[in-house]
């Protein structure tokens, strides 16, 4: 159980969540939500205009909603807004902004009374995930048609995966013993105000970019090994002068994986190369510099996603409602384009480590990493395959936070696009992640030609994982599920794990 404490989850908590786990609210929450919802019943008592309490939304902010009407101009804002369009958002990715705006509500700053934060709850443990439309936002002003369709459900509005099967709302709810909410005043817009789809998203990118930043490491490693590239790049004095933390890392996880290597031995001496080409001597400045940057788009999202995003704010203490602008995603759309740029690069360096090992001039071995090159291709279209996911994410890669068009009647006249910058991230890292499967495809191949030297016992266990599941190709054979065999050793960490050693990462 992951007990959210609201404005201190840490990252490997989040991941947590994303990855299924059950998950409630602190209880040190329940005061501060009961204050922030009485604060917003006395503001509403003194009559003075409230925006969202008792004025229209966005560019009719200007317009005085009569108290009979408090109740059905929030439920009208929830509905009129649940206009999102699309395939569905993964159930991971909704129930972690679940989880993200449970925890906002937790810090008493929204307005809503408890058993609004208790349905969100209830829903959680009961696995009733409302499907959201995934396009729609412009990351401003909140993502609001996604976390619309989130507040509809809890209205018994629209429909609810509940695991097994896709219901109405209203009937979803019914059949978990759960009552649709009635909206209070303040409520539907606290509910739709937030970066929680974004950040959602975006950590989900940032979970799977960890995973494949470690895995690039060991196939990194591995390639080395099969083109008989030296380990000296990898010396810590290299990495020391210039200073940057990822690349000393980086350098010092490649050269631990390669310690003990009886291939890294056989040359080490008589070698008439002087060096290697780059995607192997520069593996730790350019995975050092991609794991930087990750580690700051990492708490850039560890941040946003202890914080409050709703618009306005309630000071319980004061009984003060404040508007400003915290629903605008521009940190999590930095980061969202930060990720992309690491996992582009992720994927480019180990893809050239691919051409670089069937390129028998470059790398010594058998032409396309086959013992009977022109009888049989051996890995030529694996490599053509590769080309093409890398160049995909390429195209993925330009910034969504350049990006801006006015809503809104030119009141909401500036965006992040937080919300598909985030949304692309998943797709980006299944493709480096089917990179790197062929690449530890390629690396294992061109090792075993190397036999019966033996690599270091990490990349020897590595091996031995992959074999497992995928023999050695002797001949040519249908190729892609060879290929999607390795891609889910990746994308598991079961590679990671084999490997025995603790590579850095940005998610402890």
């Amino acid at each position: 159980m992951i007990e959210l404490v609201a404005g201190a989850v840490s990252l490997a908590q989040w991941r947590a969540v994303y990855e299924g786990a059950p998950v409630r609210l602190d209880a040190a929450s329940a005061p501060r939500i009961a204050d922030s919802a009485a604060a917003v019943a006395r503001i509403v008592a003194r009559g003075e205009p409230a925006y969202g309490i008792n004025t229209g939304f966005g560019r009719l902010a200007t317009v005085r909603i009569a108290d009979a009407d408090l109740a059905t101009l929030q439920r009208n804002l929830v509905l009129s807004h649940a206009a999102g369009t699309g395939d569905p958002a993964p159930v991971p990715v909704v129930r972690l902004m679940m989880a993200l705006k449970l925890a906002s509500l937790g810090q008493g700053a929204s307005g809503v009374r408890p058993e609004t934060v208790a349905l969100i709850e209830a829903m959680l443990a009961r696995g009733l995930t409302p499907v959201v439309p995934a396009q729609g936002s412009v990351g401003a002003s909140g993502d609001l048609a996604p976390l619309a369709h989130m507040a509809a459900a809890m209205l018994g509005v629209g429909e609810i995966d509940t695991g097994g099967a896709r219901l109405p709302a209203d009937a979803a709810l019914a059949a978990a013993g759960l009552a649709p909410l009635e909206l209070g005043p303040k409520e539907g817009l606290a509910l739709l105000n937030g970066t929680q789809f974004s950040t959602a998203y975006a950590l989900a990118g940032l979970f799977d970019a960890d995973i494949a930043f470690r895995s690039a490491l060991v196939t990194g490693a591995l390639s080395t090994e099969a083109a008989k590239g030296t380990d000296a790049p990898f010396d810590a004095r290299i990495h020391a002068l210039r200073r940057h933390e990822g690349q000393i890392a980086v350098g010092d996880a490649l050269r631990d994986l390669m310690a003990g290597s009886a291939i890294r031995a056989s040359h080490r001496e008589d070698d008439p190369r002087v060096q290697d080409p780059y995607c192997l001597r520069c593996q730790p400045q350019v995975m050092g510099a991609a794991l930087d940057v990750l580690r700051s788009a990492a708490a850039m999202l560890a941040t946003e996603a202890n914080g409050v995003s709703d618009n306005p704010l309630i000071f319980a203490d004061t009984d003060e409602i404040l508007s400003g602008g915290n629903f605008h995603a521009e940190p999590v759309a930095f980061a969202a384009d930060m990720i992309a740029m690491a996992l582009c690069e992720i994927g480019s360096i180990a893809e050239r480590r691919v051409a670089m090992l069937l390129d028998s001039a470059l790398s010594g071995l058998p032409a396309f990493l086959t013992p009977r090159p022109g009888l049989n291709s051996g890995f030529m279209i694996p490599q053509v395959t590769a080309a093409a996911l890398v160049s995909e994410n390429k195209q993925r890669a330009f910034p969504a936070s350049v990006d801006s068009i006015p809503t809104s009647a030119n009141q909401e006249d500036h965006v992040s696009m937080a919300a598909h910058g985030a949304r692309r991230l998943r797709d980006m890292a299944a493709n480096v992640t089917m990179v790197l499967g062929i690449e530890l495809l390629a690396a294992a191949q061109g090792c075993d030609f190397h036999a019966p030297l033996l690599s270091s016992d990490a990349l020897e266990a590595v091996r031995a994982r992959l074999r497992g599941d995928v023999p050695m190709l002797a001949e040519d054979r249908h190729m892609q599920p060879d290929m999607e065999a390795a891609a889910a050793l990746i994308r598991s960490g079961a590679i990671v794990d084999a490997a025995a050693l603790p590579l850095p990462g940005m998610v402890a």
